[in-house]
């Protein structure tokens, strides 16, 4: 079945739209609130997807009625430890938007993701609630925990996502195998990147930086700014040679001390998170890191839109 269509909501710089396109989906829309973002999204893909620069509240799903998959990453703050865990108290909580959209425009399949957080026990409650407005209407519902580093990108990033599909092509879903038994380093990801500024410690740094960056953080505008995460997290880029207390301009040039550690730029983290290093962020660099480091992997997206293709091709 070819030419299966999304709706994306919550789309930020588009990380999970675009693993979803080299999936195999084309997207109806794709929605964001945020002007930094919509701007990377109009860099990007303006020729190719329909950018609705508003907010989810503001959108009709009957607009988007027979589309295949509804997918998006809805805010994270209500269920992440830096967010309070306030839950549906939180009023950037957008399940609820989510679940009237998908309501509203019936789609085959439903992608959600969001922080670990929202696995916890305290939102027992919520997640049964969640699922049972999906099976009212027709879905089988899966939710599950998925590690980014199982899908090729060298980052922990432990991420909770809801699949549900309509009955008729649920028996088709199994969730994506791991695509392969150990990520890429930290250092062998990075190390042109870090050399292009002619600094000679790099090879030396690239073979220190031996494993998997801890998760990579991108704060809000309250809270956070263009630094690698809070002290757990910069003692865990100490440990591979980052300096993660801030992001670098540049990259180091010949005069950097060879055995200091230096600080990755916004192009370094975004290709820690998988996105191709073609992909333009528009913003000042704060703006720019907040979008990466909030971006939901592309190469995770795609393995999770392949398995939904699968189901839906049945």
């Amino acid at each position: 079945m070819d030419g299966l269509t999304s709706l994306e909501i919550c789309a930020g710089a588009g990380g999970q739209a675009l693993g979803l396109e080299q999936a195999g989906f084309a997207h109806e829309a794709v929605v964001e609130l945020e002007p930094d973002a919509c701007e990377t999204l109009r860099l990007n893909r303006g020729a190719e997807w329909k950018i609705i620069e508003g907010d989810v509240q503001d959108q009709d799903g009957r607009g988007f009625a027979g589309i295949d998959l509804l997918a998006g990453g809805v805010p994270c703050p209500p269920f992440s430890v830096a967010g309070k865990q306030l839950g549906a108290g939180d009023d950037r909580d957008l399940f609820g938007q989510a679940l009237r959209l998908v309501a509203e425009a019936r789609p085959r399949a439903v992608l959600l993701e969001n922080v670990r957080g929202l696995a916890a026990r305290r939102f027992d409650g919520y997640r049964i609630q969640v699922l049972a407005c999906l099976q009212v209407l027709g879905y089988r519902t899966w939710w599950q925990a998925i590690q980014a580093s199982e899908h090729g990108v060298p980052q922990l990033r432990p991420r909770f996502v809801l699949v549900a599909i309509q009955r008729r092509w649920a028996s088709g879903f199994s969730w994506p195998a791991p695509t392969s038994p150990r990520p890429p380093t930290v250092g062998d990801t990075l190390r042109d990147l870090m050399a292009s500024g002619g600094w000679p410690g790099a090879d030396a740094w690239a073979a220190r930086a031996c494993g998997i960056a801890p998760t990579i953080v991108g704060g809000s505008k309250k809270h956070g700014g263009p630094d690698l995460g809070p002290t757990r997290a910069r003692g865990a880029w100490a440990a591979l040679g980052v300096d993660g207390l801030g992001v670098a301009d540049h990259a180091p040039g010949p005069d950097f001390p060879p055995g200091q550690p230096p600080k990755l730029t916004v192009a370094m983290v975004s290709r820690l998170q998988g996105f191709p290093d073609s992909w333009l962020f528009s913003g000042r660099k704060t703006a720019a890191y907040r979008q990466v480091g909030n971006a939901f992997p592309p190469p995770v997206a795609r393995a999770l839109g392949t398995a939904i293709r699968h189901a839906l091709d049945r």
